[in-house]
């Protein structure tokens, strides 16, 4: 399960003595603990923004005035809060400042979503559906094989004179927070039979996941 770990500074303690945060990073990205994680600027380069009967108030600096701030973030994959309550108490700012862990929303799910899209570009190929299937990927995404973008779709649609019909026979992927990449090999059927190997980037827009990144190369026989 994955935690955020929000590093919560204090300007009242000394952090002269405090131990350098490297080996700790160093340490849980090697056990493959650590995703991600960065420092953050001060609470003086904050920006507050309300909207308030339509109107957007803009105010500089932090929402809550106070001696203590999020100064960073890590986040963790962990098996248990009890793991990733291990983890933060080792953090060198652990011991002048707070570390507050929180758990990602349960029900969210990466790879159950990026393997669903890929479901679903088999399902619009079979069904010839140009549409579906550019709605599975980015406004800006870049591709190898859909240069043209729509057209080039409908033109493959148009241009099959037998069933189209699109298999994966091998898939790899790792997530991560808002990005993930898959290594594939894909069966593409129309007028001839053709072996793919595919490279995805796909990235989580907040609503969806989506393509933004796909380069794909014939398997030679």
């Amino acid at each position: 399960m994955k935690y955020m770990l929000l590093v919560c500074g204090d300007d009242t303690n000394d952090a002269s003595d405090m131990a350098p945060v490297e080996p700790w990073v160093e340490e849980l990205g090697d056990r493959g603990v650590r995703l991600h994680g960065h420092r953050l600027a001060l609470p003086a380069d904050a920006v507050t923004v309300r909207v308030r009967s339509g109107e957007v108030l803009r105010s500089d600096g932090p929402f809550a005035e106070t001696k203590e701030y999020v100064a960073g973030f890590d986040i963790l994959e962990c098996d248990s809060l009890d793991e990733a309550v291990r983890a933060a108490a080792k953090h060198p700012v652990a011991t002048i400042g707070a570390m507050e862990v929180r758990p990602f929303w349960e029900d969210e799910d990466a790879e159950r979503e990026i393997r669903g899209l890929d479901a679903e570009l088999t399902d619009a190929a079979r069904e010839r559906d140009a549409e579906r299937i550019t709605a599975c990927y980015a406004p800006d995404a870049e591709t190898s094989h859909l240069a043209h973008g729509h057209k080039t779709l409908e033109d493959l649609m148009a241009g099959a004179t037998g069933p189209l019909v699109r298999e994966v026979l091998e898939s790899r992927l790792h997530t991560d927070e808002s990005i993930a990449f898959g290594h594939a090999l894909v069966r593409l059927r129309t007028d001839r039979e053709r072996v793919l190997r595919v490279t995805t980037g796909y990235r989580d827009t907040g609503l969806r996941w989506s393509i933004v990144h796909e380069h794909t190369t014939e398997v030679q026989s």
